[in-house]
């Protein structure tokens, strides 16, 4: 018996034409019709992206932060009401288990959002490490949907359907940071996040509601650029932004100080009388902390047009393909730039900008260069 799931959106994607595929346990929409063409309007104007796969997660209660300060690698309990954070939950052995977005909705509640396919095991993990607080872990992913607007048109698009009341707050949030507000005469939270590197807003909404925001989002933007987007497109825009996706730059064999993530390990959590906190893999990732990993992820620029993909080899040069030192984890052309673009893991050696690589496409060498990351930054205003 199928356990496929459909998230409430699923009969708009269908009558606008979406090409459906499974991705994390749920039928998505991979493109509506050309992936080129809802790659660019994001970056030129808006798209409209159905995450309702997402697991979204409450940790409620008065120890709902020292709950989270165990359960994950951040320090959540710091974070103020209205804020939000990118965070990790790993093995007792440092292994990530998933990459997290937290954010605190009230003084005693926090949102976390897990990614699709992790998030059972994620709400599992959470239940069991918040035992001795005093807080509740609720799966509220099945009545939740989340609707993403993201582009530089964005922030036009979203006020002009938010109540006058609630405008200047969704104009005003921060990057990272969310509010209550009113969109299309709904009830909604809105926050200042998205995974394609430019300006959005995500708009978290009861699912049986799900379907008025999105039409009405659907009409507001459209007029001025704004298209519906899939999950192919997303992939491209999160790629060119340098943005890490699960079962690809992170694993349960990736620590965050190999994906280049350190930052978001804090070994210097203590508590209200100064002492050190412990959370979940603290030990793994103090042995680790300053010492040289064993692999390193870096952005790979492709001289030629043939993509770097994942799973590739990657070598010294294309003379040598057998002398392998490290692995594509995604890679594809890039829309906005012109050429291909890949991330890899390679050993350190090798990992430095500007360091000339090869990686075996199908038998054939192609000629990277190691370079900075993001491959793509947008312009701020």
């Amino acid at each position: 018996m199928s356990t496929e799931r459909f998230t409430p959106l699923h009969e708009e994607h269908v009558a606008l034409g979406a090409s459906m595929t499974a991705f994390g346990g749920w039928q998505m929409p991979l493109r509506y019709g050309s992936d080129l063409a809802e790659h660019n309007a994001v970056r030129s104007a808006a798209g409209l992206f159905d995450l309702s796969h997402m697991g979204e997660i409450t940790v409620t209660g008065t120890g709902a932060g020292a709950a989270l300060d165990y359960a994950l690698v951040g320090w959540l309990s710091t974070l103020e009401v209205g804020r939000a954070r990118y965070s990790m939950i790993a093995q007792e052995d440092g292994a990530v288990i998933d990459d997290l977005v937290v954010y605190r909705t009230g003084e005693t509640e926090f949102l976390v959002v897990a990614n699709a396919g992790n998030a059972d095991v994620v709400f599992g993990e959470l239940v069991e490490r918040v035992r001795n607080f005093t807080a509740e872990v609720i799966f509220t992913s099945p009545e939740t949907a989340l609707i993403a607007v993201q582009g530089p048109l964005a922030e036009g698009i979203v006020t002009a359907l938010a109540s006058p009341e609630t405008a200047a707050a969704i104009a005003g949030l921060k990057y990272y940071a969310i509010t209550t507000a009113v969109v299309a005469g709904l009830d909604v939270l809105v926050a200042r996040t998205g995974y394609t590197g430019e300006d959005g807003f995500e708009l978290f909404v009861p699912g049986g509601q799900a379907v008025e925001l999105w039409r009405a989002l659907l009409a507001q933007g459209a007029p001025v650029g704004l298209v519906p987007a899939g999950l192919s497109c997303r992939d491209s825009l999160r790629l060119e932004a340098g943005m890490p996706l699960y079962g690809h730059e992170l694993d349960l064999t990736t620590t965050p100080y190999e994906a280049g993530l350190g930052r978001v390990v804090r070994l210097d959590k203590t508590g209200p009388d100064g002492e050190p906190l412990a959370f979940v893999g603290r030990a793994a990732l103090a042995s680790r902390k300053g010492s040289e990993p064993a692999r390193v992820l870096v952005g790979l620029k492709v001289d030629g047009r043939r993509p770097a993909r994942a799973g590739y080899p990657v070598a010294f040069d294309a003379t040598k393909l057998d002398l392998v030192i490290g692995h594509v984890t995604s890679g594809a052309p890039s829309p906005t730039l012109g050429y291909p673009i890949a991330l890899a893991y390679v050993t350190p050696e090798v990992s430095a900008v500007g360091t000339r690589l090869a990686v075996d496409v199908r038998g054939r060498g192609e000629a990277v260069e190691v370079v900075e990351l993001p491959f793509y930054r947008r312009a701020r205003s």
